[in-house]
């Protein structure tokens, strides 16, 4: 509750406060001023501040107090005003009605003056009193009457020519004379200057003769400078021409001169230099020479010791050759020696051994004449009867029979064909499209032609003869094979005799 009591006591008083405080902040922003850069704030009423520590307070003896405020700002107290005054220049072009000058010349001046508010306490205080409250129009042409006025007045005390030569210094005149009243004013002329001074009367063309004769007289002057100038250039530029040619036939002289000694001094250099070079040539030539002979003699030394060695060498070789000769002689001779007597004991040895072989030989040949004999017999009655047999199938079964037997040898007979072209790693065929024999025909031929040629090994291993066959089978005859077979049986038989015999 106390809490509540409190809170409730201290938000009207913060409310208050910032009410108050509002308050304060707008009547500060209403009572204080501040003066721009291009102005100054006068500030008038009581309390104003000690003049012996404020240094912008301006009094005098007549009563007047005023506080100025340049580059700053104040805080209106109560009854006091703040009234702003503009610093800017601001320029005046002034134009003087009929002047007559020292000599009587009546002349009208143009000219520009620039003028602002002083820039001292009294000046704008001044300034406050007299002009505070006037129009800028106003105040300018008051200033222009004063500067006008101070402008006849000097205009008149001076001469047409002085004005002319020296404009500065009625420029420095006016401005000093004008700025005298110009204080009472509480202005200052920054700068002030004579635009153009002009005849009142333009048919008198004063100002345009004052001119002419000390333009003529400058001009005469300007020629005869002109044609004395021309006159100096000439003649300088005729001197330098001399002395240019002077120094040139001096510097072609100089030249011709280190030239004729530069000549003189190549040639005994040259001449020097060829004496050196001969002679240097001369003895490169004897030295030469003499090294020449030096290297042929050391050549020829060279030479001889490489043919003595060379001899040396040839005649090792042919001692190394000679005992290598003696060596292989040697060699040669036990070797004869050794196969001498091999083959001496071989032969004695086969001789004694045939002498066995013979003996026992004889002796196999007496036990077993008799059952070799019998074993030949009967193989030739075997292959006398297969041969019948075969000749009667073939008498029967004629075509059948060839037909088998030629498969059954086919596998052998292509054997056979395959065993030399085994041998061939690669073959090219060209048939070069002809129609003729050749190309693949070609090669198929010449396995045909090989084929026809191997009936002979066909038959010693089939016991076939292909072109009896083929004879037989033509002719539907089975006699002459059946002789055939009866001749073969007759033969095995006598060939088991004549062994039977021999045993």
């Amino acid at each position: 509750m106390e809490l509540i009591g409190f809170l409730l006591f201290l938000i009207p008083l913060l409310i208050v406060a910032a009410i108050v405080g509002l308050l304060w902040w707008v009547w500060m922003k209403f009572r204080y001023r501040t003066a721009k850069s291009n102005e100054a704030l006068i500030i008038a009423g009581p309390r104003l501040g000690n003049p012996e520590k404020e240094t912008n307070i301006f009094t005098d003896e007549e009563g007047r107090s005023m506080k100025i405020i340049r580059g700053g700002g104040h805080l209106l107290k109560m009854h006091q005003t703040a009234t702003p005054v503009d610093l800017t220049a601001f320029q005046l072009k002034i134009t003087t009605p009929r002047v007559y000058t020292n000599g009587g010349v009546p002349i009208i001046a143009d000219a520009v003056a620039m003028v602002k508010v002083a820039d001292t306490l009294r000046g704008i205080a001044i300034y406050a009193e007299q002009f505070l409250g006037k129009k800028p129009k106003e105040i300018q042409a008051e200033i222009s009457e004063v500067l006008n006025a101070n402008l006849r007045a000097i205009l008149s005390k001076m001469t047409v020519e002085g004005i002319n030569e020296d404009r500065e210094e009625f420029n420095k005149q006016v401005t000093k004379v004008a700025q005298r009243q110009l204080d009472e004013m509480g202005f200052k002329i920054t700068s002030l200057g004579l635009q153009d001074l002009r005849d009142a009367d333009p048919e008198n063309g004063y100002l345009e003769n004052l001119g002419k004769p000390r333009i003529a007289q400058i001009r005469k002057k300007a020629e005869l400078a002109e044609s004395d100038a021309d006159k100096e250039t000439r003649i300088h530029r005729a001197n330098n021409d001399q002395e240019a040619k002077e120094q040139e036939f001096e510097r072609q002289i100089e030249i011709a001169e280190s030239k004729k000694e530069k000549d003189l001094n190549d040639a005994s250099i040259k001449e020097e230099t060829e004496r050196a070079r001969a002679k240097s040539e001369q003895s490169y030539q004897l030295e030469k020479a003499r090294l020449d002979k030096e290297v042929q003699e050391q050549e020829l030394k060279v030479h001889a010791q490489k043919k003595e060695e060379h001899l040396r060498l040839q005649h090792m070789e042919r001692e190394r050759l000679v005992q290598l000769e003696h060596e292989e002689a040697k060699v040669r001779q036990a070797k004869a020696d050794a196969e001498y007597y091999e083959v001496t004991k071989q032969a004695e040895a086969e001789a004694k051994k045939a002498q066995i072989d013979g003996e026992t030989r004889a002796k196999i040949k007496r036990e077993a004449g008799l059952s070799e004999a019998e074993v030949i017999r009967k193989k030739g009655e075997a292959e006398a009867e297969s041969k019948r047999l075969l000749a009667e199938a073939i008498s029967k079964h004629g075509e059948v029979v060839i037909v088998e037997k030629l498969i059954e040898m086919l596998p052998e007979y292509a054997k056979e064909i395959a065993k030399p072209l085994s041998n061939i790693e690669s073959v090219k065929v060209i048939d070069t499209g002809g129609g003729g024999q050749g190309g693949v025909s070609t090669y198929g031929q010449s396995i045909t032609n090989t084929m026809t040629q191997i009936q002979e090994p066909l038959k010693e291993l089939t016991g076939l003869d292909v072109n009896q066959l083929l004879t037989d089978l033509v002719n539907r005859g089975n006699t002459h094979t059946v002789v055939r077979a009866e001749e073969a049986r007759d033969d095995g038989e006598e060939q088991g005799e004549q062994v039977g015999d021999e045993g």
